[in-house]
Formats: C-alpha cells, sequence, structure tokens
C-alpha cells in the first residue's frame, strides 16, 4: 500500500509540472504560426493529456478487461465536463468563441450520444450491453470527420484573443510563452507531455492498487479512481492555462480530450475487441450525456459565450453528486 501511495504522490507532482510547461509550449507554438490557441488547445494539449487514457484503456483492451477500459474514458469525460470546467470558471469565468459554441461543443454532446446508444443496447434493443466493432468504426469514422474540420479550421484566420475576453490584454501577456524560441517551445512540449504520461500512468497505478486492495470491482475502479487518476493532466492542464488566462486552451483542452476520449480510444478498442459494458451503467451514460448538453446550455442561452463561477459552481456540484451516487451505490 506504502509502494502505491508513493506512485500517487510523485505522479500528482509531475502531472502539475507537465501540464505548466505543455501550456507554455503551445502558446507559443500558436502565437508563432498563428493559429488559435484554441486549436492547439483541441489537438496537441487535448491528445497529449488523454494519452493517459489512450494507454490504459488500450492495456486493459488488450487484457479483456473491457470494463476498465470503457470505465476510464466515462469516468474520465464525466471528471472533466463537470469538475474540471467547473474548477476553472472559478478560478477565471470561460470566454467561448463562436466556433466552439457551434461546432466543437455540439460535437461533444454528438461525443456523448453516441456512446449512450453504443454502450447501452439493453436499453434501445433489449439486448446485452456491449461496444461492437461496427460501433467502433463509426466512431473511427466520427474521429476522421473531426480531425478535418479542427485542421480546416486551423487554416483559416482566427483572433488570438477573444474579442469579449478583457482580462487578455496582449498576447504578449498570456502567459509564458512570451518571445520563447521555437526549440525551446518544442523541447517544453515534449517535456510536458512525457511528465504527463509519465506522472498519469504513476497516478493510476498507485490509485489502482489502492482501490483493487480495498475491495472495489472492475467497473467501479474504472469510473471512479482511474478515470480520476488518468483526468488529473487534464485538470492541471486546464487549470494552469485558466490562470496565465488562455481559455482557448483551457476549454480546449478539455473538449478536445472529451471528444478523443470517445471517437478515437473507444473507436480503436472497440475495433480491436468488443468492449462489455459490464456494470457501467443507464446513470453513467446520462450523466455524461447531460453534462455535455448543460455545458452547451450555459453557454448558448445562459452565460451568453461565457461559463460563469455561478455556472462552474453547478458543474462541479453535479459532479460531487455522482460521485456520491457512486459511493452509496458501491457500499449498498
Amino acid at each position: 500500500m506504502a509502494h502505491d501511495i508513493i506512485f500517487l504522490i510523485l505522479g500528482i507532482i509531475l502531472i502539475i509540472a507537465g501540464g505548466n510547461y505543455l501550456t507554455d509550449g503551445a502558446s507559443a507554438v500558436a502565437r508563432h504560426f498563428k493559429v488559435s490557441n484554441l486549436v492547439i488547445g483541441l489537438t496537441v494539449v487535448a491528445f497529449g493529456s488523454s494519452t493517459p487514457d489512450f494507454v490504459v484503456c488500450l492495456t486493459s483492451t488488450l487484457s479483456g478487461k473491457s470494463q476498465l477500459a470503457l470505465g476510464d474514458v466515462v469516468g474520465a469525460n464525466i471528471f472533466d465536463i463537470l469538475l474540471v470546467v467547473g474548477i476553472v470558471a472559478l478560478v477565471n469565468p470561460i470566454h467561448i468563441s463562436k466556433d466552439m459554441l457551434w461546432k466543437d461543443l455540439p460535437m461533444l454532446a454528438l461525443a456523448s450520444l453516441a456512446l449512450f446508444f453504443c454502450g447501452d443496447d439493453r436499453l434501445f434493443d433489449g439486448t446485452a450491453d456491449y461496444i461492437s466493432r461496427t460501433d467502433g468504426l463509426m466512431l473511427l469514422a466520427f474521429f476522421a470527420i473531426f480531425m478535418a474540420y479542427t485542421f480546416e479550421m486551423a487554416r483559416e484566420p482566427q483572433p488570438l484573443v477573444p474579442a469579449n475576453a478583457t482580462e487578455n490584454t496582449s498576447n504578449k501577456d498570456a502567459g509564458g510563452g512570451k518571445g520563447m524560441k521555437m526549440w525551446l517551445a518544442a523541447v517544453c512540449i515534449a517535456g510536458g507531455l512525457a511528465a504527463l504520461v509519465v506522472g498519469g500512468n504513476w497516478i493510476v497505478d498507485g490509485a489502482s492498487g489502492i482501490a483493487l486492495k480495498a475491495g472495489l470491482s472492475e467497473g467501479m475502479v474504472g469510473l471512479t479512481i482511474v478515470a480520476i487518476g488518468s483526468s488529473v493532466p487534464d485538470l492541471a492542464t486546464s487549470v494552469v492555462a485558466a490562470v496565465k488566462k488562455q481559455p482557448g486552451i483551457a476549454l480546449g483542452n478539455v473538449v478536445g480530450a472529451c471528444i478523443f476520449n470517445v471517437f478515437f480510444i473507444i473507436g480503436l478498442c472497440a475495433t480491436i475487441r468488443p468492449l462489455d459494458t459490464g456494470t457501467i451503467s443507464l446513470v453513467d451514460f446520462s450523466t455524461l450525456v447531460g453534462g455535455s448538453l448543460l455545458l452547451w446550455l450555459f453557454g448558448q442561452i445562459i452565460g451568453k459565450r461565457v461559463i460563469t463561477r455561478g455556472e462552474g459552481v453547478v458543474l462541479a456540484l453535479g459532479y460531487v453528486a455522482y460521485i456520491t451516487y457512486l459511493i452509496v451505490k458501491a457500499v449498498g
């Protein structure tokens, strides 16, 4: 148990450092190539911080532990959408661009709905719940469409600073990437990604060891300990970006990571081997879909393209309620 605790602590230290260096490097690259921070957040930052989820899911799938793989993605996306966005909004209200509001957030809702429809066969067809190879190929097709759109968006001229983000007075004040040389930015990105991957894996190993020794089920471990552990890089990266007043990276990281998790990670794993949903229930899928739609509604209607601190509290409390439900269910 002491060995697991040490790995958990060292992993947390690594992901905090990795999130800081990755944000600085990604911001410098965005400014140098005149690519929006949103696109950088949706691609290199999101994919990098999702690497622990990819490693966990692929390893679990190859080992025949599909509940752990699926539970990791469902739990990680719920963690990102509710808790990470909630905390980021508390640190700094999130200004949402038009592209994020009308393209990326709807894509996130689509990803959540697609996973719900693919994973809850008992509700829709009355058959056993599993994600088939056909479902996996469909998710990979959605991922290809998302990537094509993202790179097309990167070719369009976009302002580096949101027009309504008054706290960003200029790009040169946006964070530690000011005046950074490209070789140094590359080192920061590579080192940050490496720290996130290693730290995330250590967190997962340590937390999983603690949980399994406590007698929790595979599905419960996936939804809670593994999901939270593998998603801590998303929290670290987004909070650091929010503190540095980089809303495009902060929210883009979460949205990109969640879409990547569903369309690519689950799509690839289900294509390799169909995934049995097991104890992943209607409540879990519904919480994921509800959180995605709530985030979109907050930005579109209630917050007028801003996720406010009050809305951040609602999102964070939603995650607390979900975790409370899981704990009560496990104890019962």
